[in-house]
């Protein structure tokens, strides 16, 4: 069946090409971190708003400290302060200084500052040794932003960075795009959910938590529709419960080639349009994609380690554009094995491991098993290698393109 399956990049990009993100909506700012802006942000005004001090110190006329050193120093007349959150009435005239404090305006007629280590003072006047430049040690208005300039776009998420940036324009609600809703669905009579006792010829639905996991950290909100046995009907009245109340959906099990695979049949059975069956991958290889209208429908292997091989290959970008994020492919990097991978791979294969940094160089240290059905190797894996289709047994040292998770 699985012969003349689709080039894993080719499913992935023909599945990106029916994706969108959904609509938008205005959050208080204080719960937008991690949330993906949905409109392009133009500075309003100038940050800072005003020319401003970065220290406690003086604002004097650099005019004042020509030719001085220590030997000859230059002693000027304390006229005023300017707390930080002030405006200044007092200017500087020749010969004067004024206090200021950090985050305090530059009064008038100052254009350079002192920091107070570097000074001696009393009440009354302040002592400087140094000369200084116009516009020394002065935080200029604009500095930071200048009105019109373009502070970000749409598809950026929302870190501390760009939190900061929008309270400085006065933003309360940015525009963002609504965190969508992806129902997880699983088939199979074999599964319990954890928490309950373990029959014989059972195992615990360990697939759904794990799918759920990835959804979550990409920015989805797994939504679990519920558990079907290996019945189309049952199958399908889930997946018109899902779309019902999702914007996507993801099952796993009943994708393969058995006489108990009804998942394509049942979204089939739903008005599901299919987009490929199989991939050409491995672990991964058996799955069924489609859209529901507008909604991309995810099917996936029941085994764990080929479901999520699958969904970081094939469907996380698409998730992560589902999200409203403009960098949803995944970057490419190069990386060396630290240990020999000793089995032939006829088809692509994706090994997953740990990245670590050895000596410079991106070092991929291999879980000890790389099974369809192995959960355990799947803890603390950040990345997954490519290894090309018709590929011999590679070893240590081999540099391979891959992509981190």
């Amino acid at each position: 069946m699985w012969n003349d399956a689709m080039d894993y990049a080719q499913a992935r990009d023909l599945l990106l090409a029916r994706v969108a993100p959904p609509d938008s909506e205005r959050v208080p700012l204080a719960d937008c971190a991690g949330r993906v802006l949905a409109a392009k942000v133009v500075a309003a005004e100038d940050v800072p708003p005003f020319d401003r001090s970065p220290y406690d110190g003086y604002a004097f006329r650099a005019a004042d400290t020509i030719g001085i050193d220590g030997a000859h120093p230059v002693t000027l007349e304390i006229v005023g302060e300017i707390p930080a959150g002030h405006v200044g009435r007092c200017a500087v005239a020749p010969g004067t200084a004024v206090k200021v404090l950090t985050g305090s305006p530059l009064p008038e007629g100052a254009d350079a500052i002192v920091p107070f280590e570097e000074t001696r003072f009393t009440d009354k006047t302040v002592t400087l040794f140094r000369p200084a430049a116009p516009g020394s040690n002065v935080i200029r208005a604009g500095e930071d932003v200048r009105a019109g300039d373009v502070l970000a776009s749409p598809g950026l998420p929302i870190d501390s960075g760009l939190a900061a940036t929008l309270a400085g324009q006065g933003i309360a609600r940015p525009e963002v795009y609504r965190v969508p809703r992806v129902g997880v669905i699983s088939t199979g009579l074999e599964l319990i959910e954890p928490g309950r006792p373990l029959l014989p010829g059972r195992i615990y639905n360990t697939v759904r938590y794990a799918l759920a996991a990835a959804l979550r950290r990409d920015g989805a909100e797994p939504v679990f529709i519920g558990c079907a046995g290996d019945d189309a009907e049952a199958i399908a009245a889930l997946i018109d419960d899902g779309l019902g109340r999702c914007d996507a959906l993801a099952l796993t099990g009943g994708v393969s080639v058995g006489d108990c695979d009804l998942t394509p049949d049942a979204m089939a059975g739903c008005g599901v349009e299919t987009l490929f069956k199989g991939v050409a991958l491995k672990p991964g290889m058996a799955c069924c994609y489609g859209m529901a209208g507008k909604k991309p429908v995810m099917a996936l292997s029941g085994n764990p380690a080929s479901a999520m091989t699958n969904y970081y290959a094939v469907a996380r970008p698409a998730v992560k554009k589902l999200c409203g994020l403009a960098d949803y492919l995944p970057r490419e990097i190069e990386l060396t094995l630290a240990a020999p991978f000793e089995k032939r791979s006829r088809t692509t294969r994706l090994l997953r491991g740990v990245l670590e940094i050895d000596g410079g160089r991106a070092m991929l240290r291999l879980p000890g098993d790389q099974g369809n059905g192995v959960i355990s190797s799947m803890i603390g894996c950040n990345a997954m290698a490519v290894v090309p289709a018709g590929s011999e047994p590679l070893s240590a040292g081999t540099i391979l393109k891959g992509f981190l998770l």
